[in-house]
Order: structure tokens, then sequence, then C-alpha cells
């Protein structure tokens, strides 16, 4: 586990992050896909810490790659888990993902999306969202986690702002693999970009990402400064 700030640690998962909050037992911020629980128990077991103190899951949308674990590590460790309402609609019926998907310009990403995305599962384990967020819900998880709507990359995806460390998990609503770029596909790409400015107009100092490095200084210009001339 990658430490963050003070309460956020970074997962690895090859091409995918996941992330935990330690504040009172562990929040596992998004699961990887299908049979990536055992890859998240080690890092966690390594890091010194117990996965049996994982009390909850949050997923940032239902994408296979970031919701595709959760059913199973939540039997394991029967813990709940926590989407958007609109996410909620998908996950509780096994759905990875809505069509069409768009992609965006660049060789990077068509690469990414004929290497990982347009082959990759078209379902999850369905599971049961014990609470269905919406926009500005704070959730009591290291002093206040704020959720913030941010459709564009998927109907109900949320970015979480850890309020008190000024850190913003972005989830996929942009990335950062070989610098600051759009996510490989959208349902709706403008939509996207609002979502990132909308974004941008909270304080954090950090960002991090589903896909690539996080960003450790400076992260809301540098995400206003890259994306406000996309709209």
């Amino acid at each position: 586990m990658k430490k963050i700030s003070e309460h956020l640690f970074q997962i690895s998962l090859g091409n995918v992050n996941a992330f935990i909050i330690e504040d009172k037992g562990l929040t596992l911020i998004d699961t990887g896909y299908k049979n990536s629980m055992n890859k998240i128990v080690t890092a966690i077991k390594k890091a010194g810490r117990n996965p049996d103190d994982i009390k909850q899951i949050i997923l940032t949308h239902c994408h296979p790659d970031h919701a595709g674990s959760a059913a199973a590590i939540s039997k394991v460790f029967n813990v709940p888990v926590y989407a958007h309402a609109e996410e909620a609609l998908l996950i509780e019926k096994g759905i990875s993902g809505r069509l069409p998907m768009h992609l965006t310009p660049g060789f990077i990403n068509w690469m990414v999306y004929y290497l990982f995305i347009k082959n990759s599962p078209k379902h999850n384990e369905p599971l049961k969202i014990a609470e269905k967020l919406i926009d500005n819900d704070v959730l009591p998880v290291a002093g206040g986690l704020q959720i913030i709507h941010t459709p564009g990359h998927s109907a109900g995806h949320i970015s979480l702002l850890l309020k008190n460390e000024g850190v913003l998990i972005a989830g996929d609503i942009c990335a950062n693999v070989s610098g600051l770029a759009l996510s490989t596909v959208y349902e709706d790409v403008a939509l996207g970009i609002k979502s990132i400015l909308k974004v941008s107009d909270f304080y954090f100092d950090k960002a991090v990402f589903g896909h690539g490095k996080a960003i450790t200084e400076d992260a809301q210009k540098k995400l206003k400064n890259r994306f406000s001339h996309d709209t």
C-alpha cells in the first residue's frame, strides 16, 4: 500500500488502482477486476494491517475493472457496499456498464481500448448495494468523505473528496497514465469534461486516479488548467 496522505493508501492492481482509507478500520474504494481479492488482501497484510478490519466498500462506478471483485470481497468479509443510486441499478443486476461507450482521441487510448476494454467482461457478480449515495453526501470517514457525483464516464460515477486531507479520489473522471488526459471511454464525453471542471472547483492539493499515478501537489490547479479548454 502506497501512502498518499495521513489516512489514504493506494493499491496497484496492475492497470487499475484500488484505495484504502484507514480510520477506525479500513474502507476499501474500488476492487479491481474479478479475482483481485487475493492481491488486495496481500497488499493489506504486507502493510501490516489486518484485512478483517475492512468495514465497508465504496464503488466509484460499475465497470468491471472497478467493481469486479466487490461481490466476492463483500461476501468473504461480510461488509456493506456503497455506490451512487444510478450505478446501483446496474450493480444489483450484475451489469458492468452502459452502451454505447465513446472512445476518446489518442494512440494510448486506442491501444488501451483494444487491449483491455473491448473484450472486457460485460457482467459482474450481482450484489446488493447497502447505501445508495447521492451528490454532496458526507460519510463519517477520516473526518468527512464527501461524495461528488461526476457523470460522464458512467452515469452514476462518483469522485470522493477527503476533505481534511485535501485529497481527491477521482476514479475515472480522467486518468494520469502518461500525463493528465481524458479516460479512454465515456458514455458522454462532454458531460465527463463538465464533471472534471466541477470537481476542480473544490479544494484539494493531491489527487489519485483509477488509472495512473497520483498527483501530489497543486492537483486542483492542474486539473482545471488541463481541461478548462476542452469544453
